[in-house]
């Protein structure tokens, strides 16, 4: 027989998807809000969504929660489209430094340097040296220069 624990972790990844922690983070964030503004339509609000969010997890018809929960996770995809470069960037900021070539505005993705300071590379585009200034270290390896995103002249 499963564990109980396991049992309850199971069944709130089967209810909880990103569509209700969304729903659930909005309504703290208004029970937040109303500790501090009073207003009849916010306490309106909070049961509403309160009342879909039970709603959405005691329903029997999971295909179409699971429709709906698919329809948002798309919306937020596009939304966050235009930030991809820098959440790339963000969760690569311990290995890697993004710097843009100041001739041919093409993006590089360069390892972290060996040593502190002032380190040059070569841009495999136009050839420029490109200086970066750093002030971590990392273990010594081959440096490889990639190319993220390449811009055309004259945009």
């Amino acid at each position: 027989m499963p564990n109980k624990q396991d049992f309850i972790k199971s069944i709130i990844k089967t209810l909880v998807d990103d569509l209700n922690r969304l729903l659930i983070i909005i309504l703290l964030f208004l029970i937040i809000i109303t500790i501090f503004i009073r207003n009849f339509y916010l306490d309106i609000l909070k049961i509403l969504i309160l009342i879909l969010v039970i709603f959405r997890i005691t329903s029997k018809n999971k295909t179409k929660r699971y429709k709906e929960n698919q329809t948002y996770l798309n919306i937020k995809k596009t939304l966050l489209k235009p930030f991809s470069n820098i959440i790339r960037n963000f969760n690569n900021r311990k290995s890697y430094v993004y710097k843009k070539c100041s001739k041919c505005k093409t993006t590089l993705k360069l390892p972290l340097p060996n040593k502190r300071g002032i380190n040059h590379a070569k841009c495999p585009s136009c050839g420029t040296r490109v200086t970066l200034f750093t002030l971590r270290k990392k273990a010594s390896e081959k440096v490889h220069v990639e190319v993220i995103k390449k811009t055309r002249k004259g945009e």
